[in-house]
């Protein structure tokens, strides 16, 4: 198979890519709303001073997110799943529980349905990474041999993964966090990014592995050994949608905050009307427009030029020396995340 032809994958060849996928924009609202909650978080540190852990969650939540897209996306999974634990009904104030008085079951009434919106919007992310995941996989094994080294290479692969699953069992087991476990997460996901790194400059595990594998283009190489640099291509990525992720990662860590503050103090304080309402309207918002942008991101996943399957490869190399076409009418391409 020839890969001749092939474009580098660089960051102009991602911009021009990108060009062709605005994001629209985050509603002002986003931000208004995490303010707002942010204030409520204030008044309610004002009557009752921040616990360590509350300070903590304070310090986040007024914080710069993190660059990468595919960290935010692990940081709002985390948030998502540590607000489930706050609302489980078994966690709520005594009064919740009880539905004490008609004001009570008004408010757990709001807390149901924010529940019911925040595990639709976590189950949907969840099987969105583990996609993303599988078509890395997959489109690299189109590289791989078809034989019993492309055998013993999915066997590695699936033992890895056991492994890494059995650390995150082990972290559960020993009574870790919800936070432990996602730290573990991200260190996993991030193993996988430098073996990939290590794939496109021949180190590591790959080191011999490459030197057998013929029809690998060294433009993929050339990308994958850069993608974990803070300049590299993946900067164009991070560019263009990751402020309004950023956007979002805040308002999840604003309604955490809050969410934490109020139920903490309800003996004291019960939430006022008003105050349900903006938690509620943050929670829907929040969960329509991450439910846009993960499907908006995984629509320009879907073609991006990251990763070329290798019967692609060799048809892009034949149509790139039979046409002058644009750059994207002439070159198909897969998905990475």
């Amino acid at each position: 198979m020839t890969t001749e032809g092939l474009v580098p994958i660089t960051r102009d060849y991602l911009a021009r890519y990108y060009d062709k996928y605005p994001l629209p924009p985050i509603p002002d609202g986003v931000i208004a709303l995490a303010a707002r909650l942010r204030a409520l978080s204030a008044e309610l540190a004002a009557a009752s001073p921040f616990s360590p852990e509350e300070e903590h969650l304070e310090q986040e939540a007024s914080g710069v997110p993190a660059h990468k897209i595919d960290e935010n996306m692990w940081k709002n999974r985390e948030q998502m799943e540590e607000i489930l634990f706050l609302l489980n009904k078994s966690r709520r104030p005594v009064a919740l529980q009880q539905k004490s008085t008609l004001e009570d079951a008004e408010i757990v009434s709001t807390l149901d349905d924010c529940e019911t919106k925040l595990k639709e919007m976590l189950k949907k992310l969840e099987q969105f990474q583990l996609k993303n995941a599988d078509n890395v996989f997959n489109t690299v094994m189109t590289y791989m041999p078809q034989d019993f080294r492309g055998t013993l290479i999915r066997q590695q692969r699936e033992r890895s993964e056991r492994n890494k699953q059995a650390e995150v069992d082990a972290v559960v087991s020993s009574g870790g966090s919800i936070h432990d476990r996602y730290a573990l997460l991200w260190k996993q996901q991030m193993d996988r990014r430098v073996q990939l790194a290590q794939l496109g400059s021949a180190t590591g595990v790959y080191k011999t592995l490459v030197r057998y594998l013929v029809g690998v283009p060294q433009v993929l190489l050339d990308f994958i050994r850069q993608i974990n640099d803070a300049n590299g291509p993946m900067e164009v990525q991070r560019e263009r949608y990751g402020p309004a992720l950023y956007t979002l990662t805040k308002l999840v860590l604003a309604v955490r905050l809050y969410l934490h503050l109020s139920l903490a103090r309800y003996g004291q304080k019960k939430i006022g009307k008003d105050d349900i309402a903006v938690l509620q309207q943050a929670v829907v918002i929040y969960t329509e427009e991450f439910g846009k942008f993960t499907t908006f991101i995984g629509e320009v996943f879907v073609n991006a030029p990251f990763f070329i399957s290798a019967e692609d490869a060799g048809a892009d190399s034949r149509k790139t020396m039979s046409t002058e076409k644009p750059l994207f009418q002439r070159e198909r391409h897969m998905r990475l995340f």
